[in-house]
């Protein structure tokens, strides 16, 4: 597609000469000196808000150690600058900038009188706002909630509006398991590999906040059928250094973490950096599957027996940035993360038919796996004088990660089962380039945006499959059932987008053209697949601010799922000889439409409602085929059907008392899906519901108790459902040193031991039930520590690369 150069070229094009063309709008600036009105000394650290009304203020800024304070880039009207800070009165000076001929206002010395209180120490407090609605995301702050200094992030996304564990602990964003996972606004490989394994040894009191992207706009790759979820570690940084460790430790299952985050700014200067490790043991537990079977020789399969693991997970990420002057910034950010398994499994499987005994056998599953994952980047941005807001950035990211899994099956007792021990080994791999280039012109209340995109990806996977010798017990590789596979996904990609802002209104739209470029190769057998795909992507979004701050929000987005190395990779997993599971390299992007519209009101009860219909085309499903010739139900993946999706979501956050805090995430869906399995059209149908209540009680003396009830409903897909899960936990903290040392512990379904998993799968002739009982309860015991000193904000890229659009297929 070569118009897509020329069309990238003259978007970025027309936005210059826009830009050029502009008449600059006069720009005033105002600045002075705070000083204590008694001693004449200067005053640092006094907020100095701007403000345009009684409640609205457009900046904000305070005084530094010589007392000196300004703004710029103001245009010309009428304001007022609000001066306060800890034992002084607050002052309130209007300001008048309309003389085109003084654009600079010198107030000189302004002094600020001590406030006298009859009290020897004056404690503000304030409760945080928890979740945050804006024009295409809604935002959790970790910090707000105490609860954060007790678990991990993993467990806290029950509680983040729109999200929700399954059974296995695995994310779903309204409900769907198609998403991206940024650190920091960027993708990275610790998230593209094993999310959950990262998230489980990340401290949530690590983490900032939570941003849920629901309606990522045009800028944003147009793949993630359900959003991005956006982890941010730290908050903007200031001169000098701070940061937090956490220690946790939880058992049975569990085990040792340590985690923490550390930031610093010296002048132009500045680094951030956040890491962790643990261990972590599933005890072993009992689990199976049952199958049966109709037609001509209905059969019965029965599987049990014990699975247990053991994992080591580590990971680091760095960011450093470099002020070159005040138009030129450069950060640079590189991440590193690994992880160890070691596991065994032991089953029982009996076949019958009519209650005769057909075959028999018991397997035992010694497996290993090992992965490492690497990510850097590097972005310049440069702003303009005239507008600092005016922005071109070009940025370069390089990923990649490895996966390796080796297991080694024997097989013992056998009744008419004739397959020898046997060896199967999966080494893949995932590479990606990415070099961007992004365009940002304000103009007034209007903004243009604009940008090009290249990804380069390479998948790779050599498989082998290996029998022992039936004399001399060696391993002996199967050439006709391993493979070397070789995909390349090259994307190229140009979007424009515009944004108006007038009083109560906002305008975000936006259209995104992709071309992807798709070329498999089966290196061993001499086969190969090229295709070629086009999308032209809209979004838009439309906000109106009623009184009070509430307001609503209405958006349209069109997504891709484009699959990725876990779904395209025809590896064969033989682990269980009566069922078989591999990729499909013939797979097609799926498309998915979605329109919702929120309401969110920030008060004493505050409160997030949406409202949301997700329309799926051929969508990527699980698809299971029971083979009666051989007995094995194989399950691959296959662009073999459409869904409707409804939902509605609510969350709410009271606070009944100055120390009593309730909040509750609900969502519930109606999924109505179907497509062809083995040439027979399947429907299935059914109400989806998640809501997690969670309350928290701050006791006296620095002491923090926190309660949470979780319910899920059973999920729905093309083949089947999964059981509904109730879990309850309890938490209580203890501020060891105010807002520095805190000693927490918690308890988790203290009156079950076990929890029963059920899935069910049906098809055109069989119908089977994998069940498996976990260990739920469990204990876990925290140290949180925070330390440093922060005073001057550090400066990032507001523009960086992210590619959100490859399905991770966890």
């Amino acid at each position: 597609m070569k118009i897509i150069p020329i069309l990238l070229v003259a978007i970025l094009l027309l936005c210059v000469h826009i830009g050029i063309a502009q008449k600059q709008p006069v720009s005033y600036s105002v600045q002075g000196t705070i000083a204590d009105s008694s001693t004449r000394k200067p005053l640092t650290f006094i907020t100095v808000n701007l403000m345009k009304g009684p409640d609205t203020a457009l900046k904000v800024d305070y005084s530094k150690a010589d007392g000196f304070f300004s703004f710029t880039g103001l245009e010309a009207g009428s304001y007022w600058l609000v001066m306060a800070g800890v034992g002084y009165r607050t002052k309130r000076i209007p300001i008048e900038l309309r003389d085109s001929l003084q654009k600079e206002v010198e107030l000189g010395t302004v002094l600020l009188s001590p406030d006298i209180v009859g009290l020897q120490e004056v404690v503000v407090t304030a409760a945080k706002q928890i979740v945050k609605q804006e024009i295409d995301r809604i935002s959790y702050n970790l910090q707000a909630d105490p609860e954060s200094k007790v678990v991990n992030v993993l467990e806290m996304m029950r509680k983040v509006p729109l999200l929700s564990l399954d059974g296995d602990n695995n994310i779903l964003m309204k409900g769907n398991s198609d998403f991206k996972i940024f650190i920091n606004g960027k993708p990275s490989s610790m998230m593209e590999r094993n999310y959950k394994d990262i998230l489980r040894s990340m401290p949530a009191s690590s983490i900032e906040r939570i941003d849920v992207i629901t309606s990522p706009p045009a800028k944003y790759d147009a793949e993630g059928l359900a959003g991005i979820i956006d982890i941010i570690t730290t908050k903007k940084l200031d001169n000098g250094y701070n940061g937090s460790i956490n220690f946790s430790e939880r058992f049975p299952v569990g085990g040792p973490g340590l985690g923490g985050s550390v930031s610093a700014k010296l002048g132009k200067f500045g680094v951030s950096a956040f890491g962790g490790a643990s261990l972590y043991n599933n005890l072993p537990v009992r689990g199976g599957v049952q199958r049966v079977t109709t037609g001509e020789q209905p059969t019965n399969l029965l599987q049990e027996g014990t699975t247990g693991s053991k994992s080591r997970t580590s990971y680091l990420g760095y960011e450093m940035s470099y002020e070159i002057d005040a138009q030129n910034l450069l950060v640079a950010q590189f991440n590193l993360n690994g992880n160890q398994l070691t596991g065994n499994s032991l089953q029982t499987s009996l076949l019958t038919t009519s209650g005769v005994y057909q075959q028999g056998y018991t397997l035992e599953n010694n497996r290993t796996g090992d992965g490492q994952g690497v990510d850097a980047s590097l972005n310049y941005q440069r702003s303009f004088r005239a507008d600092k807001n005016r922005l071109l950035t070009l940025s370069y990211r390089y990923l990649s990660y490895r996966d390796g899994q080796h297991s080694n099956l024997s097989i013992t007792e056998r009744m008419n089962y004739i397959l020898p021990d046997y060896q199967q080994v999966n080494d893949q791999s995932f590479a990606e380039q990415t070099f961007q280039l992004d365009y940002v012109h304000p103009i007034k209340k209007h903004q243009i945006e604009a940008g090009i995109k290249g990804i380069l990806r390479d998948n790779q996977s050599n498989f082998q499959y290996a029998v022992a010798d039936s004399v001399t017990r060696e391993y002996v590789i199967q050439p006709a059932i391993s493979n070397r596979f070789k995909n390349t996904q090259n994307v190229f990609g140009a979007y424009a987008t515009y944004q108006y802002s007038l009083k109560s209104w906002g305008v975000k739209a936006g259209l995104r053209i992709e071309e992807t470029v798709i070329d498999a190769d089966f290196i061993s057998v001499d086969a190969k697949l090229q295709r070629t795909y086009f999308n032209l992507i809209p979004s838009v979004s439309v906000n109106r601010k009623l009184e009070n701050s509430a307001g609503f929000t209405l958006s349209y987005t069109q997504r891709i799922q484009r699959p990725g190395i876990n779904q395209l990779n025809p590896f064969v997993d033989r682990s269980n000889p009566n069922f078989e599971r591999s990729g499909n390299p013939e797979l097609r992007p799926a498309l998915v439409n979605d329109i919702q519209v929120t309401y969110s009101r920030p008060a004493k009860a505050q409160l997030n409602i949406g409202l949301g219909f997700t329309f799926f085309r051929n969508l990527v499903f699980t698809v299971s085929v029971y083979d009666s010739a051989t007995n094995i139900t194989r399950t691959s993946y296959g662009n073999t059907g459409t869904a409707k999706l409804p939902s509605l979501y609510v969350n709410l956050s009271y606070s009944i008392t100055k120390q009593w805090n309730l909040s509750a995430n609900s969502r519930a869906a109606y999924g109505m899906v179907q497509g062809l399995v083995n040439s027979v059209l399947i429907k299935n149908s059914g109400l989806m519901y998640n809501v997690a209540v969670s309350t928290n009680y701050r006791l006296p003396k620095d002491w923090r108790l926190t309660a949470n009830v979780q319910l899920n409903g059973p999920s729905i897909n093309l083949q089947g459902n999964t059981n509904s899960l109730l879990a309850t936990s309890l938490s209580i903290n203890k501020d060891l040193i105010k807002d520095k040392l805190v000693l927490a512990g918690s308890v988790s379904n203290p009156f079950r031991t076990y929890r029963k998993y059920l899935s069910n799968t049906f098809g055109p002739d069989f119908e089977q039930t994998s069940f498996r009982w976990d260990y739920y309860r469990s204990f876990t015991a925290s140290l949180n520590y925070k330390f440093g000193t922060l005073k001057e904000t550090i400066k990032k890229s507001k523009r960086g690369i992210r590619n959100d659009d490859v399905l991770s297929g966890n």
